[in-house]
């Protein structure tokens, strides 16, 4: 692929983040609303597009369950699909509920979708009590360890390496800053990429799929060619994008099977939007980038 920069999301790429970010998202619904989604539903969420920013998913999943209280009456497959065929992301889930539901029941609905306790309770699971305090700066009512320390390093020593011998490395991801720095001094990464070279949650209102992100890196790297590895559809969806709105540098989206695409399912996902290229793990994307 000859690129010049490579750019690297977070989750499911550099970490695991099946038993942080989708756990908090499973268990911040059932602490709030005693009923929960299966954890095999986050990837429909993400698969529908939108749903970079884990809150937003946890709201949509939340309000889904509110929504069968009113005896709306889709599964979750065709709730997903329906937020798709709308565009994606987390108004579409509100249109989706408010068409089926009508007025009355999607306001008794949304009286009680508190996607403020919603997004502290996730917090606290994930984050723990001690960095709760320091990064959300309240106290917590949730003692516990904090998921973010349940997180298995997806990057090896030696992949790191190449990848910082050889190219130019940058960072799109959904976390907030402060996460973003965490995860990004566990793999080693965090003193060796500049603040300019990192898009965090903070840096940006469109988020993924959106390329302002990655054509803004592309410039600050004068690079001609850019990988952008990620592990999701929309993570590929930001390169396609990037590659319509600046056509005259080259984009690659090139999929994981680290995160919730997994197996030949997640391959033919991620062929039909046209990856690049679709890896086992980040570990093998020095070999890709030599071929």
């Amino acid at each position: 692929m000859n690129a010049d920069a490579v750019v690297l999301d977070i989750d499911g790429v550099l970490v695991d983040v099946e038993d942080s970010y989708r756990r908090a998202i499973l268990e911040s619904i059932e602490r709030v609303y005693d009923r929960t989604i299966r954890k095999a539903d986050i990837q429909q969420f993400k698969d529908a597009g939108g749903f970079n920013n884990d809150w937003e998913l946890t709201y949509a999943a939340a309000l889904y369950v509110l929504a069968t209280s009113e005896n709306y009456g889709q599964s979750i497959d065709e709730f997903t699909d329906e937020i798709a065929t709308r565009g994606g992301g987390l108004e579409a889930a509100e249109d989706a509920v408010r068409d089926e539901l009508g007025a009355q029941a999607t306001q008794r609905v949304t009286n009680r979708w508190d996607r403020e306790r919603l997004r502290d309770v996730f917090q606290q699971l994930y984050l723990g009590a001690d960095l709760y305090r320091g990064l959300e700066g309240g106290e917590p009512d949730i003692e516990n360890r904090g998921f973010i320390h349940d997180e298995p390093i997806l990057l090896a020593e030696e992949t790191r390496e190449y990848l910082l011998e050889n190219h130019d490395i940058g960072v799109v991801t959904g976390r907030p800053e402060a996460e973003a720095e965490i995860a990004l001094e566990r793999v080693g990464l965090e003193s060796e990429i500049p603040l300019e070279h990192r898009f965090t949650m903070d840096d940006w209102e469109e988020g993924k799929p959106h390329p302002r992100a990655l054509t803004t890196l592309a410039d600050r790297f004068d690079a001609d060619t850019v990988v952008f590895v990620g592990d999701t559809l929309d993570d590929i969806r930001t390169a396609t994008n990037a590659a319509d709105a600046d056509p005259d540098s080259d984009y690659y989206g090139v999929g994981v099977l680290t995160g919730g695409l997994t197996g030949e399912a997640g391959r033919e996902k991620y062929a039909a939007e046209d990856a690049a290229a679709v890896i086992e793990s980040i570990d093998e994307l020095p070999a890709l980038l030599e071929k």
